[in-house]
């Protein structure tokens, strides 16, 4: 998650505005800028904490939010029990506290906003975050492209951003959501109850009715492994594919 040459971006300091808890394990922690900048669905930017021995600990973050004027952006960060970062914003961090950060950052994995092609979305657990900033900028443009996400979740308690994906997928037409549900039962039609695999990734293509002219995938390792190969045997060329893969 480092691509793009960015690394001129200053460090800057920001406030914690808010916290929201999102699932069990995802917070979204709503950032004041002190010097706002622009940038595309997609993009991250680094974070930095120092400890007071002065161990210096660093992470990236996608942005969940959609590109605005606006001087605050939304980081969801999922709590990972080996990480040194995500604990101190779980179990530390509060409204009002600054944190370091520089960005935006990256220039590969990025929402095509003048693509008229189908767009094909991929993620599990916090991998959803980039996408999600990417399908509220298509929203926000406002911009009709077919566009299809499919998720990847223990429960249906566990998917990021779910009470918005549930509202968009009933008021866009051409917004289409699928769930893969791994430890329960689904609860709605044309949702999955298995693990990711090739099948249903043709099946999500077919829902769009044309082949994707983009496709992005976000999550672990083995997960954008299994995801991203599906996508070639369902015929796409590996030139439309980006990956973006999420470690602690």
């Amino acid at each position: 998650m480092t691509e793009g040459g960015a690394r001129s971006a200053p460090w800057q300091t920001c406030t914690i505005a808010e916290i929201v808890q999102q699932t069990s394990t995802i917070k979204s922690f709503f950032l004041r800028l002190s010097e706002p900048f622009a940038y595309i669905a997609g993009q991250h930017v680094d974070v930095r904490l120092t400890a007071p021995d002065g161990y210096v600990a660093m992470r990236s973050y996608s942005i969940a939010s959609a590109p605005s004027s606006a001087n605050v952006i939304e980081l969801a960060i999922e709590r990972l029990a080996d990480g040194e970062v995500s604990p101190f914003f779980h179990d530390i961090a509060a409204v009002g506290d600054e944190i370091e950060l520089r960005g935006p950052l990256g220039g590969h994995f990025l929402w095509p906003e003048r693509s008229t092609a189908p767009v094909l979305l991929i993620g599990a657990g916090s991998g959803v975050v980039p996408l999600m900033a990417m399908i509220r900028q298509r929203r926000a443009l406002p911009q009709t492209v077919p566009t299809a996400l499919l998720v990847s979740s223990r429960t249906h308690r566990d998917v990021l951003f779910a009470d918005e994906l549930f509202s968009l997928e009933m008021t866009d037409r051409t917004f289409k959501l699928a769930l893969a549900i791994t430890r329960e039962t689904p609860s709605r039609v044309g949702d999955f109850a298995r693990r990711i695999d090739s099948a249903m990734v043709t099946e999500l293509i077919a829902r769009l009715h044309h082949m994707p002219g983009h496709v992005f995938v976000c999550g672990s390792n083995p997960f954008v492994n299994i995801a991203a190969d599906g996508a070639l045997m369902a015929g796409l060329d590996a030139s439309v594919v980006k990956t973006e893969r999420y470690g602690g």
